[in-house]
């Protein structure tokens, strides 16, 4: 299926690596353990984030809701929007078109 976008896909990218980073916990996706997260340096944090980030997008277009740490992480496609909640409370929406 995949996720439809009008917009550039790296616009799309930039904006949903910065909402999963403040997703507490995202770093779970990947199976880390807060002590391996916390000695990470800033640049790969946010290697990691991006890489994050590129993933979902990615297996929105297979399951249109995936849990990322303390958070959920939406595609609605009527809305052309993916939208970020923590706490049942949509914390980011990124625009696809």
């Amino acid at each position: 299926m995949g996720v439809r976008h009008a917009r550039e896909y790296a616009d799309i990218l930039k904006d949903l690596t910065a909402a999963v980073a403040e997703i507490e916990h995202s770093y779970t996706f990947f199976e880390m353990e807060p002590e391996e997260w916390s000695v990470l340096p800033v640049e790969d944090r946010h290697e990691v984030m991006e890489a994050l980030a590129d993933d979902v997008f990615f297996g929105l277009g297979e399951n249109p809701v995936i849990e990322v740490g303390t958070g959920v992480i939406t595609y609605n496609n009527k809305h052309h929007v993916i939208e970020v909640s923590q706490d049942d409370k949509v914390t980011q929406i990124i625009r696809l078109i």
